[in-house]
């Protein structure tokens, strides 16, 4: 069964760094469109932060845009998500998801088609 596997969180102070992977188990994420999502704690889950799209496009939101990057490796079915900078509000849940990118990657889209894994916490304290 494809699914995917987030690892890489922990607790670390403000101003550090953490990369978090993302790992296709079960399929290839050559042809899937790679996101990475948060929830922080009460709170719903946010719309993308950054995705990786099979074509190489990247796109990361504005509210984490010059602190986060995504990049892939489809060699090793493997996305990550570099954090930077990291302050007190990430702290949260982070999840990845694979979405065939026969699909536009709109809301629906994730939730609907997409696989999410199990999510990786991430904490971190000032």
């Amino acid at each position: 069964q494809a699914r995917v596997e987030e690892s890489g969180g922990g607790l670390v102070q403000s101003g550090d760094s953490l990369r978090l992977s993302c790992v296709a188990r079960g399929f290839s994420l050559g042809s899937f469109t790679i996101g990475w999502f948060r929830q922080a704690p009460g709170k719903q889950r946010e719309g993308v932060l950054c995705k990786s799209g099979s074509d190489g496009s990247t796109y990361c939101s504005d509210s984490v845009k010059g602190r986060f990057t995504i990049s892939r490796d489809d060699a090793e079915e493997t996305v990550y998500l570099q954090m930077n900078s990291l302050e007190v509000g990430d702290t949260a849940v982070y999840y990845c998801n694979a979405l065939d990118e026969d699909y536009y990657d709109d809301e629906e889209s994730w939730n609907k088609y997409g696989a999410w894994g199990q999510g990786t916490q991430v904490t971190v304290s000032s």
